[in-house]
Parts: structure tokens; C-alpha cells; sequence
């Protein structure tokens, strides 16, 4: 991102603080270092200094000071942090929203974990978006634990996935489908028989897909219980992909059990019964309070826990992002 020039400045009394100038600093911080925020913002180091220092003749504060473990910050600093990205994500939000509004469309951006997006979200989107001719659906998938950064951003207009251990006051949480995750074998596994311990279910290949990565979640916590070394687990792009290396004998995959019923009733797969499985957990959906989010955010959390809603995500894998109408955008971000 090229980050020039000092146009539109926002203004406060006598103070200007301009884009370019919280763009840069808000780099520093997340990056931890002006040379990290230059490269990142495709700047040179002085530009990012320049701004920086701006920022600190303006508004009387030094922000933060170098120590040998990275940047302090004074509580000046810090409160411009917080502020700088959310005018900056309002900034975006608003430009996008004008502009769909020239082309009368709205658009609602829902970040979802991998487990949901892949499982759940094609149908529920499919059917929401069919409701309004005007709006279009961009599905991008995150790691549970940015959701509330992504919201208080304005990256975002809705965040679906395992409820935060901690909710921000500044957020609301419906909940609306609970589902469990089992473990299956091949039928020509060696534990397709039966179950197995812990030890033994230790030693075996896991075959995964990319909600084991990260922390949160229910698949990384059943991983965790069961003290599964990493070099015993193989991460797939898909959850699908690892299954399917599932029924060919390959491993254990840990699936949702409403995506698998077809498999195991065809006896394609096995179920396995062991410690700690199957795993409960519960999908939740997250957004700013009606106030801050737009319309359409509120909209999406009163259609979700709908009866209809719920019939069209357990559709499960028979419904894929493939079958999208052209308004739904699916992308995935880090």
C-alpha cells in the first residue's frame, strides 16, 4: 500500500492529523519497528519517521520510546494506537460503502473461522444473500482469535466461529448452532474395530485440516487434550482433502459429524471412539453493537437462528463455494 501526500487531514481544534500520518504510526505499532512499517507500507524509513514525528509536535507526546525489547509505549501512545486504527478501518468502511451505494449495492463482509467456512457458511450464505437482489457477500477466513481486532478495525462487518473466551463490550455474541467434531478411520484401518487409549491414539497420523492450526477452537483443543505430537499431524487445505485421505487409510481425520453422515452410513468411514471424543463446541456470531455495525450486520444475526438458516448449513458438504451465486465473493486471508 503507497501511502503519499497529506490530503483531507482530520481536524481537531488546531491539530490536523492526516491518513498518511496514522497509517504510518499505526504500522509502527503492529509491526514493532518504523524500518518493519516502511517496508510494509512500500515507504522509505524517513517518510515514516517524518509522519511519526508529526504526530508527536501535534499532539505534545513523545507515544513511545526504543528499549532493548522493542517499543514502549506512553498511555498517550497507546490510546492513538487504538483510535488511529479504528478512524482508519471507518475511513475504508465508509469509501467502500459510498461506492457500492453509487452502484446500488450493499455489502456485508463476514470473517469466518476455517471450520465454519468450509462446513456451514456456503449454505447459509447462498440462502441469505438470495433474499435481497442488492447485496452481495465477501467471505474471507481468519484465525478466531483476530475477530475482535477485525471488528473493532472495520475489516470486517460480522465474525462467525467459536465464542471468545473474553468478549469486548464494544461486541455482541449470538449464538446458533452447536455440532461435534468425531474422529473417523478408513474402513481398513487398524483401529477401524474399535476404539483406542490415549497412547495409542498418540502414535497414530492425524490427518487435518486448517482449523488445527492456531489456538482457538475446537479441533487445536481436542489436539491439545490429547498431547498429539506435531510431527504426528499432517495439515491438508482442506478439511474435505483430509478426510478423503481418511477413507483411504491413511491416518485419523477429525471431521464435523454432519459432513461425514453420508460417508459413514455408506460405511466409507469408520467412527472412533476414544479420550476426549467426541468434541462438543458451538458456532457464535460476532459483530459491533447495532449502533456502530451496519444494518445488514443485524439482519445476518436475526437470520441465523432461524429454522431455515439452520437447514441450509447442515446441508454440510453437499453445498460449496463453487455454487455461489456471482454476489458472493469467497477470499482467505492470513
Amino acid at each position: 500500500m503507497q501511502v503519499t501526500g497529506d490530503a483531507h487531514p482530520w481536524r481537531a481544534g488546531r491539530f490536523s492529523l492526516t491518513p498518511a500520518q496514522l497509517r504510518a504510526y499505526s504500522a509502527t505499532v503492529r509491526l514493532g519497528s518504523v524500518k518493519a512499517a516502511a517496508a510494509d507500507l512500500a515507504v522509505t524509513e524517513a517518510a515514516v519517521s517524518m509522519h511519526i514525528a508529526h504526530l508527536r509536535r501535534e499532539l505534545g507526546d513523545k507515544l513511545f520510546t526504543r528499549t532493548a525489547h522493542g517499543l514502549a509505549f506512553t498511555p498517550g501512545g497507546l490510546r492513538l494506537a487504538s483510535r488511529a486504527t479504528e478512524m482508519l478501518g471507518l475511513q475504508d468502511r465508509t469509501i467502500l460503502e459510498v461506492r457500492r451505494a453509487g452502484s446500488g449495492r450493499r455489502l456485508l463482509r463476514l470473517a469466518a473461522s476455517s471450520l465454519f467456512a468450509e462446513h456451514a457458511a456456503p449454505g447459509l450464505i447462498e440462502l441469505f444473500a438470495q433474499r435481497a437482489a442488492d447485496l452481495d457477500v465477501e467471505l474471507s477466513v481468519h484465525d478466531p482469535e483476530r475477530f475482535g481486532a477485525l471488528l473493532l478495525n472495520r475489516a470486517v462487518d460480522v465474525a462467525v466461529g467459536p465464542r471468545p473466551a473474553t468478549l469486548d463490550d464494544t461486541m455482541t455474541c449470538t449464538h446458533f448452532l452447536n455440532y461435534q467434531v468425531i474422529a473417523v478411520v478408513g474402513p481398513d484401518h487398524p483401529l477401524a474395530a474399535g476404539g483406542a487409549g490415549v497412547t495409542e491414539l498418540r502414535e497414530q497420523t492425524w490427518l487435518l485440516g486448517p482449523s488445527a492450526v492456531g489456538r482457538a477452537g475446537l479441533v487445536p483443543s481436542v489436539l491439545r487434550r490429547l498431547s498429539v505430537p506435531e510431527h504426528n499431524q499432517r495439515i491438508f487445505q482442506s478439511h474435505a482433502a483430509a478426510v478423503d485421505e481418511a477413507k483411504r487409510g491413511k491416518g485419523i481425520a477429525l471431521a464435523v459429524a454432519f459432513a461425514v453422515a453420508r460417508d459413514l452410513s455408506d460405511g466409507h468411514l469408520r467412527r472412533l471412539e476414544g479420550p476426549h471424543l467426541p468434541a462438543r463446541g458451538s458456532w457464535n456470531l460476532l459483530s459491533l453493537h447495532d449502533r456502530e455495525a451496519p444494518p445488514v450486520a443485524a439482519e445476518l444475526r436475526r437470520f441465523v437462528t432461524t429454522p431455515r438458516a439452520t437447514q441450509a448449513m447442515l446441508r454440510g458438504a453437499g453445498v460449496t463455494a463453487g455454487r455461489f451465486r456471482p454476489a458472493v465473493h469467497v477470499t482467505l486471508w492470513s
